[in-house]
């Protein structure tokens, strides 16, 4: 074991397991979470992997950013934020001071982490971050974080790796999941989480052009789920098929990021996908929204692991 190894694995064992047991984890295999459930939603992936993708539930903030905010760029208290991520990395087993994470800029550049961060960032909010949009590691025990509010995150796993990507329209359209499969001998599963869908996402002509010759397609019609911003009753995680993967833009001018991402995942030879299917515009009881809400808005994260 590493140096690096040896601090994450005794940083996650000085985790507090009463605070971890106090916290809602549900696990998934790609099913919505019930209305109401505190906490996140827990896929697990391979290479004894896991993905948890929060809520907004379970936290300290208010008001606005009620309850479980985790975004310091916002108008909310910096100590409630900073108990909001201690919370959430505890609840996952994982020290917040082994998390890392970027200051997004909606690119396409990755890190890649081979021991916890030396300047903080997630465990001291305010810290200097490089500006990436995604990371990756073979070290278990070593959390890796990106944020959003209405943005796709997407995290992959091997046997031997892990990677978490923030998937705007911008990071989509210019590579960025591509860049990340690349880092992967083996072909990984995919997790892909939260994000606005098609029902809610109108776009102008200047974003729908940017997938132009991408395989984006106008679609008849918005797909049912995506308008309920809710899984269909009963769903489950399944492997990513031709004729499911397919992106879509609804007539209407509205950007389907979940469907564009599952085309490239399957572009690539990726056979088993992860999907939560759920809408944060729709869901106000479980997700922040900047759509929805504006500037004044929370973030959620996506946070990603391999046990130690």
């Amino acid at each position: 074991m590493s140096e690096g190894e040896q601090d994450v694995a005794t940083g996650r064992a000085a985790s507090s397991a009463a605070d971890r047991s106090a916290w809602d984890l549900t696990r998934g295999s790609g099913s919505a979470p019930a209305d109401g459930m505190a906490g996140a939603i827990v896929l697990d992936l391979p290479g004894a992997a896991h993905v948890a993708f929060s809520t907004r539930q379970g936290g300290v903030s208010e008001g606005s950013y009620r309850s479980l905010n985790l975004g310091i760029l916002t108008d909310d208290d910096p100590e409630r934020v900073s108990e909001n991520r201690r919370r959430l990395a505890a609840r996952a087993g994982v020290d917040p001071g082994s998390v890392a994470m970027g200051w997004q800029v909606h690119g396409t550049d990755m890190l890649e982490w081979s021991g916890p961060p030396a300047r903080g960032g997630y465990a001291s909010p305010g810290a200097e971050l490089d500006r990436v949009d995604g990371h990756a590691t073979s070290t278990r025990g070593l959390g890796l974080l990106v944020l959003a509010a209405d943005c796709l995150p997407v995290a992959l796993a091997s046997p031997e790796r892990v990677a978490i990507v923030h998937c705007g329209w911008r990071g989509l359209a210019a590579g960025i999941l591509e860049r990340a499969l690349q880092g992967f001998e083996a072909k990984p599963a995919a997790g892909i989480g939260p994000g606005i869908g098609a029902c809610c996402y109108e776009v102008g002509p200047e974003v729908l052009s940017a997938f132009e010759g991408a395989g984006a397609a106008p679609a008849a019609s918005v797909p049912s789920a995506a308008r309920a911003g809710t899984a269909p009753a009963g769903a489950r995680s399944h492997a990513a098929r031709p004729e499911a993967a397919q992106p879509s833009v609804a007539p209407v001018g509205h950007l389907d990021l979940r469907a564009i991402a599952r085309s490239k995942l399957h572009a690539a030879g990726v056979s088993r996908i992860e999907d939560v299917n759920l809408c944060t515009s729709c869901r106000e009881d479980l997700f922040f929204s900047h759509r929805r809400d504006g500037a004044g808005t929370g973030r959620q994260g996506a946070l990603a692991w391999r046990v130690a």
